[in-house]
């Protein structure tokens, strides 16, 4: 399963990350980049180092997992 990663950088100077499952491929880089914006504008998260300050990049993710039997 594919996940976009939104990483910030709060008023700590840490990187806060929030993951969205099932993004829409392919996808915009402009539409992250505005939707990152607003959520900074907006104050629409908290995190334990303060508000959000700025972005620090977007990633998908796709996580493979293969189970290995040990009899």
């Amino acid at each position: 399963m594919k996940k976009l990663e939104l990483k910030f950088e709060n008023e700590d100077g840490k990187i806060v990350t929030y993951t969205l499952d099932k993004p829409v491929e392919p996808v915009d880089p402009a539409a992250v980049s505005a939707a990152m914006d607003e959520i900074i504008a907006q104050n629409a998260f908290t995190s334990g180092g303060g508000n959000l300050v700025a972005k620090k990049s977007a990633r998908v993710v796709e996580r493979y997992v293969e189970e290995v039997e040990i009899g």
